[in-house]
């Protein structure tokens, strides 16, 4: 079946990337709850629209 190209992500966030960051500011692993919790919201603090301009202008001549 050939994948509509405009649902194809671009960009994701995984366990092992929040992981990661709770380790350098908590020194410690989330547990599962917190995996939860963490990904349920870490998208409310991304300025998607402001996040792709960017990219558009760093790599996209007029």
């Amino acid at each position: 079946m050939k994948e509509n190209r405009s649902e194809e992500i671009v960009y994701s966030i995984n366990v092992s990337d929040l992981q990661e960051v709770s380790s350098e500011v908590l020194e410690r692993r989330l547990t599962k709850r917190e995996i939860v919790l963490v990904g349920n919201s870490v998208g409310n603090y991304l300025d998607w629209s402001q996040a792709i301009e960017h990219a558009i202008r760093e790599n996209v001549r007029e």
